[in-house]
C-alpha cells in the first residue's frame, strides 16, 4: 500500500514521471524514501547502528541523506533528490514535496535537544536549494521558495522567499517558486 502510495505521489507531482515503472527504477528521490521506511523501521526497534548503515549506504547510492531518527509522514516527494538532508529530529508532515539541495537542517549542537530540526506541516512545498534551520515549525500548505534560508516560523498557507526569507506578496508567489 505505502509504495502505490509514495508512487502515486511522484506522478501527480511530476509531469515528467510517465509510468510505475520508471518511477520504480528511475527515481532516486523514491529509492531514498523506501531507504529512509526501512532505516527508520530499524531506528524504531532499537538496532540503530544498522539503520545508519542502511542510510549510509542509500546516501551513497541516492545522493540524498535522511537521517533514520526523522519522522516522515506519508506521500512524501524528493524531486531530482541530490544534496537533500534531513536530520535526525525533523519531522515532516504528509504530501510534502522538496526540490533538489533542500536541507532540514539543525543550530543547535548540544546533545540531548529533544528537537533540533524543522517540523514541517502537511502539503508543504520546498523549493530547490531551501535551508531550514533549526526547530522552527512550517504550517499546512505552505511553500518555501528556492535558496531561502528559514530561521523562523511560517504559518499555515504562507510563502516565504529570499535570505533570510520573508514573506512574499499573494501576487508574486510564482515568481519565487
Amino acid at each position: 500500500m505505502g509504495l502505490i502510495k509514495d508512487i502515486r505521489a511522484v506522478k501527480t507531482r511530476d509531469p515528467a514521471a510517465r509510468h510505475a515503472l520508471e518511477i520504480i527504477l528511475l527515481y532516486s528521490g523514491m529509492h531514498a524514501v523506501w531507504g529512509y521506511r526501512l532505516s527508520h523501521l530499524l531506528w524504531k526497534i532499537h538496532l540503530k547502528f544498522f539503520a545508519r548503515l542502511l542510510s549510509t549506504v542509500v546516501r551513497f547510492l541516492t545522493g540524498v541523506e535522511i537521517h533514520p531518527g526523522a519522522r516522515i509522514g506519508k506521500a512524501f516527494v524528493i524531486d531530482h533528490g541530490m544534496g537533500v538532508v534531513i536530520g535526525e529530529t525533523a519531522i515532516v508532515g504528509d504530501d510534502v514535496l522538496l526540490y533538489h539541495g533542500v536541507t532540514l537542517g539543525g543550530r543547535v549542537t548540544k546533545k540531548g535537544a529533544t528537537r533540533r530540526h524543522p517540523k514541517l506541516g502537511n502539503n508543504v512545498v520546498v523549493g530547490a536549494g531551501a535551508l531550514i534551520l533549526g526547530a522552527v515549525e512550517v504550517g499546512d500548505d505552505a511553500k518555501i521558495g528556492a535558496g531561502a534560508v528559514v530561521v523562523n516560523n511560517i504559518k499555515k498557507g504562507e510563502v516565504y522567499a529570499g535570505v533570510a526569507a520573508k514573506m512574499v506578496p499573494q501576487g508574486q508567489i510564482e515568481y519565487y517558486l
